[in-house]
């Protein structure tokens, strides 16, 4: 809460919005997003009032049910097409969506607790899912040398990244929230407050949100667990796959509703350029390799058979695959090499704030400014480091590594440091995290510092991504919690509570994501991590600079196809176009990109403007079909978590899949033959027409009172 001077009477604001440039949230005080005058203070939606419900049973229980299942839906979604979730709006519109339903309406503040617990999902995924993968990708490679990490592991790695992104943000609160109050839009927290804010209207919102991840579980349940219709649509039915693969093409579509519901979040522009990498692959790479490559007579590495002998998919992995793999890589590099100045820029502004403290007694300090203490904050860090040292000699699985510990552990410690809080001025301003960026500048550091000491080949490699896991959870860790807060501050939520919280909320994260990750490593050989079933995208980018590093592989074949990735995201940031959704198309099997490319055909459907359609019916549809679509996404992907339990539990005890075979409604012929496609194409028309038609049913509120 912005302060003015001692004894200076505070100005009561209304509660419109009405500064000129800046969009207007409902409900909040009219100084919410402009500076401060010197003699007037923020007054936020729930002031400096004792006995309001916040921290209470139904809060916290909801927030970490919510943070348990977006964990989980999260790092499926991450991990099979490189898209997470933004789990904060989804959660807030069921927390409200909810609280009709029991015997006391959920006060907003309690609200803001449900979401702020939750949210950790999306972070702490983020922070895994880029890194660790890579490890159990090297760990499948014979010869490799590296250990497949253990749950344990991963948990602890995520945890520990996700305490250090808030321990090292707690001091800057006072400077973010208070400081540079109104000059930081923060587009992420004003969606957020937004919904929060709306308070009744959400209710419905809430209904058709669970509605719709319903109508996706039950969607990709009926694909993927009971063999209801194909799962992946070639086009066989109207011969359009025959003739594409007598040119060594195809076209496949997976039969998903939660990547469809992907689709329709990101765009189609974006969803196009995913899609045009796919093509480049798939229609314009990979039939050139095969008739370049048909004629030798010999195997050319990093493919295992001769170019002649191989199908459509074994040209896209061998040699196409890692052109991908390198432009995201380069896209990673040319984003830190871009914002470098502005991070430099930032993180002496952070240095600076970190000296203005709020020097007030905490008896004159009010609630809706009290944060944790100075003193908590320097023995938490202080935890942190020795957490961080005992798991990096002992928890690795390496003898005599207390050097490498040590070297580790500083490494963790200043990068995030240094980079955390420059993750969260860059939500504030933009709303978007260079996490990817700057964890590839931390594993490069880090496994040049560890050649250096003697550690090298398998080992390196593992500690070297450890390094990349915490450093990577702790800045994605800390943008959120940046957001989280700016949420609090406007509404009127006690920040030494959200900050608390977020302590919990991170180890349930951490929990669920490395159980989720660990059901999905337990996929059969040639369906695991960095293959075309669970492509891993990010950390095929990051497990390549490991290579790189350490020399794991020599096929120099194999590094000019990167290095042409690393050139060809530099032509297209040169083109204006985004390198990384390019690079990701390319990396991506095409039948993972196609149905994105449909969900964002369907999102111009919606958004289409009519003869006659007023600005309040077009947003009111747009407001419906990402709601669709976010259900879709959630309930599906939670859908693939439980279905890789089911497959992961029956491997263990049955020894194969044969017992599931009870509950195929298609026989293993029909699902893959010309049936199961029919069924599917049928269904999945199906499904796009409802989305498009309930969405643009829905009609503009315009009238209904804002809730204050």
């Amino acid at each position: 809460m912005a302060q003015q001077a001692k004894g200076a009477k505070a100005a009561q604001p209304t509660r419109t919005e009405t500064q000129p440039g800046k969009a207007g949230i409902a409900g909040l005080p009219n100084n919410a997003r402009r500076p401060l005058g010197p003699a007037e203070s923020y007054i936020p939606v729930v002031p400096d009032e004792r006995g309001v419900y916040e921290v209470t049973v139904r809060s916290v229980t909801l927030g970490l049910v919510f943070c348990a299942i977006f964990s989980m839906a999260a790092a499926y979604l991450a991990l099979k097409v490189g898209q997470g979730i933004e789990a904060a709006i989804p959660i807030s519109i069921l927390a409200i969506g909810l609280s009709p339903l029991l015997a006391r309406k959920s006060t907003m503040l309690e609200n803001v607790i449900i979401q702020s617990i939750g949210a950790n999902s999306s972070h702490v995924v983020a922070g895994a899912v880029f890194t660790i993968p890579a490890l159990y990708m090297l760990a499948a490679e014979p010869g490799s040398g590296v250990a497949q990490p253990s749950i344990l592991q991963v948990i602890l790695v995520s945890f520990l990244g996700g305490c250090l992104g808030i321990l090292f943000l707690i001091p800057l609160r006072y400077h973010f929230m208070v400081e540079l109050h109104g000059h930081l839009p923060w587009p992420e927290g004003t969606a957020t407050t937004e919904i929060i804010l709306s308070g009744e209207r959400v209710g419905g919102q809430a209904k058709i949100l669970a509605m719709a991840a319903g109508l996706g579980a039950a969607y990709d349940a009926t694909v993927t667990a009971f063999h209801g219709m194909a799962e992946q649509l070639s086009f066989r039915a109207l011969g359009l796959g025959q003739l594409l693969e007598r040119q060594f093409m195809t076209l496949r579509i997976l039969n998903n509703a939660a990547i469809v519901g992907i689709g329709y979040i990101v765009g189609l522009r974006y969803a196009a350029i995913i899609c045009a990498g796919s093509f480049l692959s798939y229609f314009v790479l990979v039939p050139l390799v095969h008739s370049v490559g048909s004629s030798l007579p010999h195997v050319l590495a990093p493919g295992t058979v001769l170019i002649g002998d191989m199908d459509i998919d074994q040209v896209f992995v061998g040699y196409v695959r890692i052109i991908g793999v390198g432009g995201i890589a380069g896209a990673g590099i040319l984003g830190i090499l871009s914002s470098l100045p502005s991070m430099v820029r930032s993180i002496g502004a952070n240095l600076v704030g970190l000296s203005h403290q709020d020097t007030r007694a905490l008896s004159e300090v009010p609630r809706v400014d009290r944060s944790l203490s100075g003193s908590f904050t320097l023995a938490g860090l202080a935890a942190a480091a020795v957490g961080a040292f005992v798991f990096f000699s002992f928890g690795v699985g390496i003898a005599s590594s207390l050097l490498y510990a040590l070297v580790a552990t500083g490494l963790v410690m200043v990068v995030a440091f240094l980079f955390a809080p420059v993750a969260a001025r860059a939500i504030a301003i933009v709303g978007t995290n260079p996490v990817s960026g700057m964890t590839m500048l931390t594993l490069i550091i880090t496994g040049f510092l560890m050649l250096r000491l003697g550690l090298s080949g398998g080992n390196g490699m593992f500690v070297t991504m450890m390094v990349g896991g915490v450093v990577c959870t702790a800045l994605a860790a800390s943008g959120a919690l940046s957001s989280d807060l700016k949420v609090g501050h406007w509404i009127g939520a006690t920040p030494a509570n959200q900050l608390k919280l977020k302590f919990l909320g991170t180890a349930v994260a951490a929990t669920f994501c490395g159980l989720a990750m660990w059901v999905m490593a337990q996929a059969p050989a040639g369906q695991g991590f960095g293959t075309t079933n669970i492509p891993a995208p990010q950390a095929s980018a990051m497990k390549a600079i490991l290579i790189g590093i350490f020399g794991a592989q020599t096929a120099p074949l194999q590094w000019y196809l990167f290095a042409l990735g690393v050139v060809l995201a530099l032509i297209l940031r040169m083109a204006g176009v985004p390198p990384l959704a390019f690079a990701l198309g390319m990396y991506l099997p095409m039948e993972l990109n196609t149905p994105v490319l449909l969900g964002g055909i369907l999102s111009w459907f919606v958004g289409r403007r009519s003869t006659g359609d007023s600005d309040e019916t077009v947003k009111a549809r747009t407001d419906r079909g990402v709601l669709v679509a976010s259900g879709l996404m959630a309930g599906g992907a939670i859908l693939g978590v439980i279905d890789s339990g089911v497959n992961a539990f029956i491997m263990q005890t049955a020894g194969s899949m044969a017992p599931k075979e009870a509950v195929h409604i298609l026989s293993a012929q029909a699902f893959e033959g010309l049936p199961g496609e029919v069924i599917g194409t049928i269904a999945l028309i199906g499904l796009c027409l409802f989305v498009v038609l309930y969405s643009r049913r829905a009609k503009s509120a315009a009238g209904s009172a804002p809730l204050e």
